[in-house]
């Protein structure tokens, strides 16, 4: 406890009620969350598997349980919960399989699966866009994390096609139980739902957990907040993280409000707040302050640091797009010689991906190499989750949720009606989906869906047996050929050159598979099976491991939402202007305190150094058009930024500049002996 700061120490040591630590940007949560994990099971004698700590991703919680596991060296720490909500969720349905109407086994459905549904329900009322599709999934997640039902809705709606939206929702709560699944939402709703509706249940869990801390409360939307409210409210023994100026996440459902919920649900809350920022400089700081003041609060705090005054807030005004891009490459390249700075010290962010385009082009002429966060995984590529679906199908036929995905794909004319009726009678008769694919269990269906049925399952047996009796990665490349996937993909993408880049990824799936088959147990001597093969392939998520673990030297490239969390000794904030920070959609919904937060959270994520940059005129949809400084520029404290670029550009500071950077470079060059 040596290490913390009075108010960490005092959030810490707090048990005797429900506590909210107000935790602003760089002031440590992790650290006073970590420890408080340990003084509850070092002092307070509370057993690790009695305490449930949650967070919003897997990378927070793995790292949680990795820095509680260190300070118990000598305390066990097995059976402690350190999770996300979801996993929480799908903790609790997997034990009360029975009272929320799963078997197991039970699916969850991704944003993919979940949307090839909806189209499908749509279009059973009319021809649906996939504007259509895109706004009814929202639709109903947006339901989902308030806790609607489809009864209760319709008992408010007020026009014929909120009612048609609504039916399709409750289609599709029925056709995710005939698949025996759950969707991403589900997994907070039903554990909801369930203890609303089965007290005794409820209780139980109550016995289960002495003890709850959850993190980055401010992002927790209505339904998260009822599940902490129920487990907790009998013992009142809770202990919230969060940050109302750092939510930036309502479009997806998180409510700032739930932080002042907590004074109403919990009378005896007591707040300690962390204002110390152990990260960025005291001008930095000021910035954040002052811009931040200019939303309403419940709770008010002003973050300070020990770090010193440091460099003034550089505001850059450029020409145009191309102008800014190429500023900040330029001064990338300036600040890492004078400075002695890392590629990887430097961070640019922007409000939308389509900024970084132009930028990258620009490191590029400049020879700045950049990772942009926040693309597209490996795992996560269309053909490659269709891939592996049908490879979890090979090694286990019995995967409903990777038949689902693939059974229909290449298309082979199975509509919804046929699915749905599989799936009543895999549930009827308990079997998988794979199973019931026999002529006595599709008797219900149309001739030329009982075909297609019957020829999916002889595809599939014949690629299982061919992995047996000759090479698997052999079996499982002339599998794909046999069903045509590159003629599928050829149908489905915007060229033959796009279509046979996704293939050479599938290929490069099964050199990987080849690779794991090919090495032998250390201990036993064995090759693996191809359901082993599978299995680790599965559990590597190559790319995703690569993305946390680089360190390369690149200078970093995302969006604000992206880099909520992290830090950076330079930072840059592309496109101070209106329209784009603030965003026009969040203009006209009067959204601004959410674009502020933004920008705060932007501004903290600079450590030593904060450039903003706009421009004079920015072109879109191919015309030219004049831009409006952004309104939160005329917040930030007058003395503590300094605009460049608004004049005539001072030729003495450019030339002063120039010879700073040269002096640097020849200083570089001298201590490499050149």
């Amino acid at each position: 406890m040596s290490s913390l700061n009075p108010r960490q120490r005092e959030a810490v040591h707090y048990v005797d009620g429900p506590l909210l630590v107000l935790a602003g940007a760089g002031s440590g949560k992790t650290s006073v969350i970590t420890r408080k994990i340990a003084y509850l099971i070092q002092e307070c004698g509370i057993k690790p598997g009695r305490i449930v700590a949650v967070t919003f991703t897997n990378k927070a919680a793995r790292e949680m349980k990795e820095r509680v596991a260190a300070l118990l060296t000598h305390l066990p720490s097995r059976g402690l919960t350190v999770s996300t909500f979801h996993n929480l969720g799908l903790r609790i349905i997997g034990r009360e399989l029975a009272h929320v109407g799963l078997r197991s086994g039970f699916s969850i459905f991704d944003a993919a699966d979940s949307r090839a549904l909806l189209k499908d329900l749509l279009a059973q009322f009319e021809t649906a866009t996939d504007d259509d599709v895109d706004i009814l999934q929202h639709q109903i997640s947006a339901w989902k994390n308030a806790m609607q039902t489809p009864a209760g809705l319709l008992r408010q709606v007020q026009s014929e096609g909120e009612a048609r939206f609504v039916r399709i929702y409750q289609r599709y709560i029925d056709a995710l139980r005939a698949y025996n699944a759950v969707d991403f939402d589900d997994l907070i709703l039903l554990p909801v739902l369930l203890f609303r509706d089965h007290p005794a249940i409820l209780q139980r869990w109550r016995d289960r957990i002495h003890y709850m801390l959850v993190d980055e409360y401010q992002d927790t939307n209505a339904c998260q907040y009822e599940l902490v409210r129920l487990l907790t409210a009998e013992r009142q023994a809770l202990t919230v993280v969060g940050d109302d100026d750092q939510s930036i996440y309502a479009w997806r459902g998180a409510r700032p409000e739930n932080l002042a919920e907590l004074s109403k649900d919990f009378p005896t809350l007591k707040v300690i707040k962390l204002e110390q920022n152990y990260r960025s400089s005291a001008r930095i700081l000021k910035a954040a302050n002052t811009v931040i003041a200019n939303n309403p609060h419940v709770f008010e705090k002003q973050l300070w640091s020990q770090h010193g005054p440091g460099d003034e807030i550089r505001i850059l005004q450029t020409r145009n797009e191309e102008a800014e891009c190429e500023t900040v490459a330029s001064e990338i390249l300036d600040q890492k010689l004078q400075k002695g700075a890392t590629f990887r010290d430097f961070a640019v962010l922007y409000r939308g991906n389509h900024q970084s385009r132009l930028l990258e082009l620009k490191l590029q002429s400049y020879q700045i190499p950049y990772k942009i966060s926040g693309g597209t995984s490996f795992f996560s590529r269309q053909e490659i989750k269709d891939a592996m679906a049908y490879l979890r199908v090979l090694a286990n036929p019995d995967d409903d949720a990777a038949l689902l995905r693939i059974v229909n794909v290449p298309r082979r004319e199975l509509g919804s009606t046929a699915i749905t009726r599989l799936a009543e009678v895999a549930r009827a008769r308990e079997e998988s989906l794979f199973a019931c694919i026999r002529d006595d269990c599709l008797e219900n269906q149309a001739m030329r869906a009982r075909l297609s049925l019957l020829d999916f399952r002889q595809l599939i047996e014949q690629a299982r047996e061919a992995a047996e009796t000759e090479r698997a990665t052999e079996a499982v490349r002339a599998f794909f050929r046999r069903i045509q996937y590159i003629e599928w993909l050829q149908q489905n993408s915007s060229s033959p050159q796009q279509a046979e880049k996704r293939m050479n990824n599938i290929w490069m799936l099964v050199d990987q598979l080849g690779q794991i088959l090919d090495q032998p147990d250390e201990e036993s001597g064995d090759y693996p099976t191809l359901q082993d093969g599978i299995s680790r392939l599965i559990l590597r998520d190559i790319l995703d491991q690569q993305e946390e673990e680089d360190d390369s030297d690149r200078v970093h490239l995302l969006t604000l939402h992206a880099s909520k969390g992290l830090e950076y000794p330079y930072v840059f904030i592309l496109g101070l202007e209106e329209d784009l920070l603030p965003h026009r959609s969040s203009i006209e919904e009067d959204n601004i305190e959410e674009e502020r937060r933004l920008f705060y959270v932007g501004i903290t994520r600079a450590k030593r150094v904060l450039h903003l940059t706009l421009c004079k005129q920015r072109k879109q949809f191919g015309s030219t058009l004049e831009c409006t400084p952004s309104r939160f520029l005329d917040e930030l404290p007058e003395e503590d930024i300094r605009w460049e670029g608004r004049e005539q550009t001072d030729a003495g500071r450019n030339q002063k500049k120039g010879r700073a950077t040269l002096d640097a470079l020849f200083k570089q060059l001298a201590d490499d002996g050149l």
